[in-house]
């Protein structure tokens, strides 16, 4: 008997809210029966600063960095902290929650789903693993995070090298379809990154500075190559079939999907209610 077969896309880079708005559309195909479960891999023109769902914008974000490095800025509809998408692979999911393999509780399937992340690492040569908090001030620090940071610490199930993580995740559950979507840390500005969060001070601000580079570190500073984001999208391609145990067929969207992915990103994903309203 023949592999599960699921839909791949790669969309290249996109506006903020049409890679919001597609990865929502996925997930309604999805629930709706029209699609098999989707990977998706893309990138970000301009380059963008995404938040948590839960993320309140006027007490944790400085929007006046974020327009001062010309970034784009959006919601996802997943939960998490903030996110600068820029010299990175970004990857989504969509599979039902009834899906034979996808365990009933958000964390394990974190586990299930991240094999294949954590597979495309194994095949850029980099020994990454999971991490799982051992102790309950680890578990504290996960549901009480001090940072609106997302690389600021490692969750349950999301992939560190060496003890800092590489991969940096976040989850939601709609219309019993799970929407999983990350990022895979090629390089990383950190100076631009700690601009674009608001601190108590700028000694704490600093501190916590310093502090991130014992929690967090992109692929090419730990490789002892330069990985090219063409060689990570063959590793995790390739990570996905063999951790997911499936085959991957090319998906191309139709004209009528692409509008509805259009109206979708206009309506919600561009709006200042969706992206700044919490």
């Amino acid at each position: 008997m023949g592999k599960e077969i699921w839909y791949f896309i790669d969309s290249g880079s996109c506006s903020p809210a049409f890679n919001m708005a597609l990865d929502e559309a996925l997930l309604n195909w999805h629930s709706e029966g029209k699609i098999p479960p989707v990977i998706r891999f893309y990138g970000w023109n301009p380059a963008t600063l995404s938040i948590g769902y839960f993320q309140k914008v006027d007490k944790e974000i400085d929007m006046d960095a974020v327009k001062r490095y010309r970034l784009g800025f959006v919601r996802r509809p997943t939960g998490g902290r903030g996110v600068l998408h820029e010299h990175e692979l970004t990857y989504s999911v969509v599979v039902s929650e009834e899906h034979p393999n996808m365990p009933k509780t958000v964390t394990e399937a974190y586990r299930v789903i991240s094999e294949g992340i954590l597979k495309g690492f194994h095949y850029l040569g980099l020994e990454a693993y999971f991490a799982v908090p051992k102790t309950m001030e680890e578990r504290d620090a996960l549901e009480n995070p001090r940072s609106a940071v997302c690389f600021d610490a490692p969750s349950w199930y999301e992939l560190v090298v060496e003890g800092r993580k590489v991969a940096g995740s976040a989850q939601t559950r709609q219309k019993g379809v799970i929407l999983q979507h990350g990022s895979i840390l090629l390089d990383l500005d950190e100076d631009k990154l700690f601009s674009l969060f608001k601190y108590p001070s700028k000694r704490i601000k600093e501190r916590m500075k310093r502090s991130f580079k014992d929690k967090a570190v992109p692929i090419n500073e730990i490789s002892p190559r330069k990985i090219s984001l063409e060689e990570a999208k063959q590793a995790f391609s390739k990570g996905f079939t063999e951790g997911l145990n499936i085959d991957l067929e090319p998906f191309q969207l139709s004209e009528k999907e692409l509008d509805y992915v259009h109206s979708l990103a206009h309506n919600r994903y561009e709006s200042d209610d969706w992206n700044f309203r919490r």
